[in-house]
């Protein structure tokens, strides 16, 4: 089967959908044609490409084309619209002279399904829908879009796209939901998680690194910890009002990452000592990021279930850390959390319930160590394998006749 398929992002760029495009494309490769075109890199890429109209290259088993769409840095977001304009322009045209028996689209940039449909009906080819972020519900939810025309007609085209796609891939139930109740069928709507890659049971645990756990964890004696970025989903404003009441307690609430919001937030807490701010460790330090957290924050803000699904969930079940879902409970982060054993919810609008729940678990260590035990084993019912498996599983029913 030749796969073609669109996303804006790909390695060199360091994006979740770039990491996660490579991670479930280089699998179907072994079976299958896959042509990606994305654009020239630009999210904070490891290198940059010269420009071409378009360039062709080899990756691992995948013929990536690039188009050669502006590369301004993500941070400017008018000069970012600008990367998207550029892309779809030139994206769409080379996508139509690329051979093809099924087209593959993502969520970069954020109107990318209504061109993967746009293009599948142009060469009248199957289209099946990865959706990462839900658009554009996410850009209203946090106020990158008023409410008003725009957003209107953006969702009229964006129902266009979900009603003509052959199959729609979601990541949590949460998502498969809100999209039907957009009105699409739901035995088109499939469930397929990021997952994460577990290390053979042979292989020896990875070495940790005392320095960085000693800065993440300083002298506090319990250690919440968000990694990740801080953009407009989370509910921010909780969290840090629970933190200021835990702050005798010993809890330390840690922040690692970058984001939109980092320096409102950093200013909310500039009187909270036991608030920290740090930045990205390098990759082959993760393990000790994520061991030196005595319990991991995931956090959606209300009125976001099933917009934003974060997939960094499995790797933190992957190193055997509790989980607190700063979340509401039709989210997969708390739902799955409660089903599992291997995490708490605390609704996203309420810093005391927050408190409450911290607090028993700084009193119940035997908790917190079945919860991480817990953690492992839910880690590997969402192996990555098995959900490659079950995305490659999806294409090629979506291409019977």
């Amino acid at each position: 089967m030749k796969i073609l398929v669109l996303n804006l992002y790909y390695p060199p760029d360091t994006s979740a959908t770039a990491k996660i495009a490579a991670a479930f494309l280089e699998p179907l490769a072994a079976k299958h044609e896959v042509t990606l075109i994305c654009g020239r890199p630009s999210y904070d890429p490891t290198e940059k490409r010269p420009w071409r109209l378009w360039q062709s290259e080899r990756l691992r088993g995948i013929t990536v084309i690039r188009v050669g769409s502006t590369d301004y840095p993500r941070t400017q977001m008018p000069r970012r619209v600008l990367n998207y304009l550029t892309y779809v322009a030139l994206s769409i045209p080379r996508a139509l002279f690329v051979r093809s028996d099924l087209i593959l689209a993502m969520t970069d940039p954020p109107f990318e399904g209504i061109v993967g449909g746009f293009v599948a009906m142009l060469k009248l080819q199957p289209f099946v829908y990865n959706i990462r972020d839900l658009y554009p519900d996410m850009a209203l939810g946090g106020s990158i879009v008023e409410p008003g025309p725009l957003a209107r007609i953006w969702e009229v085209f964006h129902r266009w796209a979900l009603r003509r796609a052959t199959r729609i891939i979601v990541l949590g139930e949460d998502m498969r939901a809100r999209i039907i109740s957009k009105g699409v069928p739901s035995e088109r709507v499939a469930i397929v998680r990021d997952g994460v890659e577990l290390a053979p049971t042979s292989s020896s645990a990875p070495e940790r690194d005392a320095e960085v756990i000693r800065t993440i964890r300083s002298d506090y004696r319990f250690v919440l910890l968000h990694a990740g970025n801080l953009g407009f989903y989370g509910a921010w404003e909780t969290l840090l009002a629970a933190a200021r009441e835990l702050a005798e307690d010993g809890v330390s609430l840690v922040f690692i990452g970058d984001g939109a919001l980092r320096p409102r937030l950093e200013a909310a807490a500039a009187n909270s000592p036991n608030v920290r701010f740090l930045p990205f460790f390098p990759a082959d330090k993760l393990a000790s990021v994520l061991a030196a957290a005595d319990a991991h924050v995931v956090t959606v803000k209300r009125g976001l279930e099933g917009v934003v699904v974060p997939s960094k969930l499995y790797g933190i079940l992957a190193a055997g850390r509790p989980i607190v879902a700063v979340a509401p409970e039709e989210t997969d982060a708390a739902s799955l959390a409660a089903r599992d054993g291997f995490g708490v919810s605390a609704d996203p609008d309420n810093p005391a319930e927050l408190v409450a729940i911290v607090r028993t678990l700084l009193g119940d260590p035997a908790r917190l160590a079945a919860m991480g035990s817990a953690a492992r084993v839910a880690a590997a019912r969402y192996a990555r394998p098995k959900e490659t498996l079950k995305f490659m599983q999806i294409l090629e029913d979506a291409n019977q006749p």
